[in-house]
């Protein structure tokens, strides 16, 4: 596997990832910023997003699935070798279909966004294959399947090299203001 060291201005990167953030749905902002909230243990994810029981229930699942962060950072392969691989990728997987299943994540760019910032630069070279994986899997109905395998690009799924840069923009959840108040 090769890595791009070239690196744009951390100005320039960071408004280009406010923008990938931003041209994301709403629900789907909403689930990056809860997953990341989760993912780090962030305040208590349950006050902050649940707004009824059902949501509630769905974030408890995500709080089991995301235990396996942690181990998962640890476990990414640093060459292509094929014996240090299958942990790896059938824990990434499954955190993979997941959150596929939860129907927020839209596309393949929706998904590294997130996976970047949950794991890491580092994990860049196996997300076209966990997406891949993941998104074939019988537990979706065929027409998501066919919506998100057709969002990953030719240029993602056989890329060359990935960036070793880490991201820039974490999003996080912000309080509303009243600013009637405020002023």
């Amino acid at each position: 596997m090769t890595t791009r060291t070239s690196q744009p201005a951390g100005g320039a990167l960071l408004i280009a990832e406010l923008k990938e953030f931003a041209s994301f749905p709403k629900a789907t902002q909403r689930y990056i910023r809860r997953s990341l909230d989760i993912g780090f243990g962030r305040a208590d994810p349950i006050d902050i997003w649940a707004r009824d029981e059902g949501e509630a229930a769905s974030i408890r699942a995500q709080g089991r699935f995301y235990k396996q962060i942690d181990h998962l950072r640890m476990q990414i392969p640093d060459d292509s070798g094929l014996d240090m691989i299958e942990p790896f990728m059938g824990m990434l997987v499954t955190l993979s279909a997941f959150d596929l299943g939860q129907d927020r994540l839209p596309s393949f760019a929706a998904f590294r966004f997130l996976y970047e910032r949950l794991l890491g630069a580092s994990v860049r070279p196996w997300l076209p294959a966990a997406f891949c994986a993941a998104a074939s899997l019988p537990h979706l109905h065929p027409d998501r399947r066919r919506i998100l395998l057709q969002s990953i690009s030719e240029s993602a799924a056989t890329a060359a090299g990935w960036s070793n840069r880490e991201p820039v923009f974490w999003p996080e959840w912000v309080e509303k203001v009243d600013v009637a108040a405020a002023a």
